[in-house]
């Protein structure tokens, strides 16, 4: 495709598109990159100008982009086809896939649901548990609990499960209610026993729930906040002896980020839902998967007159370019020892950041995994955070760009997730490039 030149593209950019998660009342003069190609770890913009990726185009490429191995497996499929209906048939590729992720994920979680994102991923979770509760005889069971600062996607359901007022509140007349536990937001709240809170509200109200979700190793839109040791441990624990479903939505801390290819391996804990999604496909095209055990399968079988089927879908489910795609991103992930080489990346990570603590305006840094949250304040002592108006987490990025790297902050959390096959020289460049924006920033 021969694209039209750059003033064409800017003007009909700001004409025609909209964003998301973006206010067009600023954003040409935040002068955002017109990514026209990838070049492995690194992003072009249409003058020439070349960006280490240190978000991997939002969570989502683990090993950069144009990978040789992801581009022939989707051509190679392409000479076959690039989509047939999953709904009541089967496509050879869609197949493999939950066959290789069944062998892949811990041990119980044996059925697989595709979809497209995400968010359909965690939607399909909660309609699965839902209707799980109303055919196995868990009678009276209609709340789902879930975290402050939690984030599942943008769907309604998903919305409904999440907890950050900035993305959700808006929206509160639209949703389901939802128990709320606090988030473990240990920084920002230093003095609450987060777990024993958490326990608190789930034994008060353990006979109406459905199923507990969350985001395990880290909360990640909320803010990069991580759990206290043995937090998801006790979760599971209490989930179990009460009869209330774990779902994981490992879409962002999946897929190897954790240092293992699924956080809940990481964690010791297997949930009884998980969701997959983001890196899932090598950053390429849109695929997800909810991986759900035979127990749950089970209640959903019956005479079709029972309608006892669960009657959810999408277009797109299985769809073979999407299914290649995965596939090839698992192999490099074995061929390549991905897994084994991390822990040293994720250590020389956590090395290097130290050189930012001294920073007056650096709060806190929250690792987990090979990924981070740099908080910005206003004041180091109190933590007191900087006015929303001044979008300092943004300015710091803004003058990241300018040693090279691209970043994208949560507010006034800077958040670094390169991708996995990340060098130790790029990660040290990518800290350098957030220095040099905090010193430029504030001096």
């Amino acid at each position: 495709m021969e694209l039209p030149d750059k003033d064409t593209l800017i003007a009909w950019d700001d004409a025609h598109v909209w964003h998301p998660f973006t206010q067009h009342s600023t954003y040409r003069q935040d002068q955002p990159l017109m990514v026209v190609e990838g070049d492995g770890h690194y992003l072009i913009d249409v003058d020439g100008n070349r960006y280490l990726d240190a978000v991997a185009s939002i969570w989502c490429s683990p090993f950069g982009h144009r990978r040789h191995e992801i581009d022939q497996a989707i051509r190679d499929q392409l000479d076959r086809i690039a989509h047939a209906t999953f709904l009541g048939n089967a496509s050879g590729p869609g197949v493999v896939l939950a066959k290789r992720l069944v062998d892949l994920a811990p041990a119980g979680l044996t059925r697989v649901f595709l979809s497209d994102n995400g968010s359909t991923a965690t939607e399909i979770a909660i309609k699965m548990a839902y209707q799980f509760c109303q055919q196995s005889g868990r009678t009276g069971r209609d709340r789902f609990m879930a975290l402050g600062n939690g984030y599942n996607g943008d769907t309604v359901g998903a919305v409904s499960v999440g907890g950050i007022d900035l993305f959700h509140a808006r929206f509160r007349p639209l949703l389901f209610d939802v128990l709320r536990a606090p988030s473990p937001y240990v920084y920002r709240d230093p003095d609450t026993d987060h777990l024993a809170e958490f326990e608190r509200i789930f034994l008060e109200n353990s006979d109406h729930l459905i199923a507990v979700i969350l985001e395990p190793g880290m909360q990640g839109a909320g803010g990069m906040i991580p759990y206290p040791e043995g937090y998801l441990r006790r979760v599971r624990q209490l989930t179990k002896e009460h009869d209330v479903l774990l779902v994981f939505d490992e879409v962002a801390m999946g897929m190897g980020r954790s240092g293992r290819l699924f956080a809940s391996e990481r964690e010791g804990v297997t949930p009884d839902l998980l969701c997959i999604a983001k890196a899932l496909t090598g950053g390429y095209l849109p695929l997800a998967a909810t991986l759900a055990t035979e127990e749950i399968f089970s209640a959903f079988l019956g005479a079709p007159e029972d309608g006892r089927t669960f009657f959810h879908g999408h277009t797109y489910t299985g769809n073979a370019l999407g299914c290649v795609a995965a596939l090839a991103t698992l192999d490099i992930f074995e061929n390549d020892d991905i897994l084994e080489d991390l822990p040293a990346k994720i250590a020389h990570l956590g090395e290097e950041l130290e050189s930012l603590r001294p920073q007056s305006h650096v709060g806190d840094i929250r690792q987990y995994g090979l990924a981070v949250g740099v908080e910005l304040v206003e004041d180091h002592e109190t933590r007191s955070p900087f006015p929303v108006a001044e979008r300092r987490g943004f300015r710091v990025c803004r003058h990241a760009r300018d040693k090279g790297v691209f970043l994208r902050p949560l507010g006034d959390v800077v958040v670094l997730m390169p991708p996995l096959s990340v060098t130790l020289l790029e990660i040290t460049q990518i800290v350098a490039a957030l220095a040099h924006g905090l010193e430029v920033e504030f001096g």
